[in-house]
């Protein structure tokens, strides 16, 4: 397929380590061609907006570091504001004051602090020619004052007032960066009326990546649900645009486990979107972004770590690379690429041998087996019932049957091994999070039960107190 395909790494603070990215050459030869790097506070921002910078945030030395060539491009992106106004320093730029989502327009420092975000990245990208500057979902604007005041003198409405605010972002682009082209997510845009699209003529400066990320949309839907934009943005003088898929996330803000088939399906039906596109020539479609998130945004908790959705990536990319269900043959999905054990669908027994296969497995065992092992046994063993229940637990005077040692052991040894793995890949509060997200919940009850019984069988059957 002559398509070009790129993948997000989204770091959202949850980055993995350097030596994690060699899954690059992986994905290269997997048929991608650029990565759409999302930093949020992993940038090594420095001066004035060092304050930005998280704790584990790359040092200036290794963002040079990340391997040209393997994908070729890197195109940072505009990621969410959150990450900037939650500071103190830049709440005055907010569009509402109690929410960090959205950037007040009006406001000068607004376009001044973006000017300096965006030359310090483009600075440490020169090898890119591409820029994604996001402005998707800019939830609350319109609602503060400034904002209902402009549109009130300028007869304008919110799309009017968003377009204002790129057109000045494109304009300060086109003329620092000359040649660089630019990206950004479609759907304000769709909300926006031809009419002031063209007005506007952001069409010249910026191509609109077009995302949906529902499992399937049949024939009928495609037209209904992307059709309408791609034809509307033809009238609006938009000359390419992208498309944006999902390989992970998507599925829920908490999601440890990649849904395959999900993902599949949603790359299958954007092939039939694809077959559409030269109907609505002149528009050209540039590529196709894999997008992965790792959080829903800043604030929320972490969804499938990159290891887990390596497979899904792999078979998503070779989807639209040929074009067809991976469940046939696809020859750079061999056992020296993903692993001897490792063809597809991926069976769970066995060893692959992608970057951080270790991490795939044993998150793995702990989605299908940890959760429903541990609730099983405290709800249904009958010794627990029987002879260690609330009641025995509280009263502390009774002498319970040997209870839950091997499942515990097991667990706990199991655990020590994962957390190994993670350090391995990811910084202490990532593997922090992700433990008390995902394991915590459920280990805790036993190790709460293992206490207890523990502390009363040193009584050893002492008489009930009255």
């Amino acid at each position: 397929h002559s398509t070009p395909c790129s993948f997000t790494l989204e770091l959202h603070n949850a980055e993995p380590t350097l030596p994690t990215l060699q899954v690059f050459p992986l994905l290269s030869q997997l048929g991608a061609n650029g990565v759409l790097i999302e930093y949020e506070d992993m940038f090594p921002f420095k001066g004035e907006l060092e304050i930005l910078r998280s704790p584990y945030s790359r040092s200036p030395s290794q963002i040079t570091e990340i391997p040209p060539g393997n994908p070729p491009e890197n195109p940072p992106d505009g990621s969410s504001p959150q990450f900037i106004l939650k500071h103190e320093k830049y709440q005055h730029l907010r569009e509402v004051e109690r929410f960090p989502n959205s950037f007040n327009p009006h406001i000068p420092d607004t376009l001044a602090l973006l000017k300096s975000i965006l030359s310090q990245v483009i600075e440490k990208h020169r090898r890119s020619t591409w820029i994604h500057i996001g402005a998707d979902e800019v939830f609350h604007l319109g609602e503060g004052m400034d904002s209902k005041n402009w549109m009130s003198h300028n007869k304008g409405d919110v799309g009017t007032m968003f377009l204002k605010h790129i057109k000045e972002v494109l304009g300060f682009l086109t003329a620092q960066y000359w040649g660089l082209r630019v990206l950004m997510w479609d759907d304000m845009l769709r909300k926006i009326s031809v009419g002031a699209l063209r007005e506007s003529g952001i069409a010249k400066h910026v191509s609109p990546v077009v995302w949906f990320y529902a499992a399937d949309f049949e024939a009928e839907q495609i037209g209904k649900v992307t059709l309408p934009f791609l034809t509307k943005y033809v009238e609006s003088g938009f000359e390419a645009v992208w498309f944006a898929s999902a390989f992970k996330g998507t599925t829920g803000p908490a999601q440890a486990w990649t849904p395959l088939s999900y993902h599949l399906k949603n790359h299958l039906s954007w092939l039939k979107v694809m077959q559409a596109v030269p109907r609505l020539a002149p528009l050209r479609l540039q590529g196709i972004v894999l997008t992965g998130w790792q959080r829903y945004d800043h604030y929320s908790v972490l969804c499938e770590l990159l290891p887990v959705s390596i497979p899904s990536l792999a078979i998503c990319l070779q989807t639209l690379v040929n074009g067809e269900t991976p469940g046939q043959a696809h020859p750079v999905l061999a056992p020296c690429v993903l692993g001897p054990h490792l063809p597809l669908p991926f069976p769970s027994e066995g060893r692959g041998a992608f970057p951080g296969v270790e991490i795939y497995h044993m998150v793995e065992q702990v989605n299908g087996h940890l959760k429903e092992s541990i609730l099983k046994t405290l709800e249904e063993e009958s010794a627990i019932k029987g002879w260690f229940s609330p009641y025995h637990r509280k009263r502390q005077g009774l002498h319970p049957r040997p209870v839950l040692s091997r499942l515990h052991e097991d667990w706990e040894s199991f655990v020590r091994d994962l957390r190994a793995q993670l350090e391995r890949v990811y910084f202490p509060d990532t593997v922090e999070e992700w433990m008390e997200e995902n394991i915590n919940p459920y280990l805790d009850q036993l190790r709460d039960l293992v206490r207890d019984y523990r502390a009363i069988i040193r009584l050893n059957g002492r008489p009930k107190a009255a």
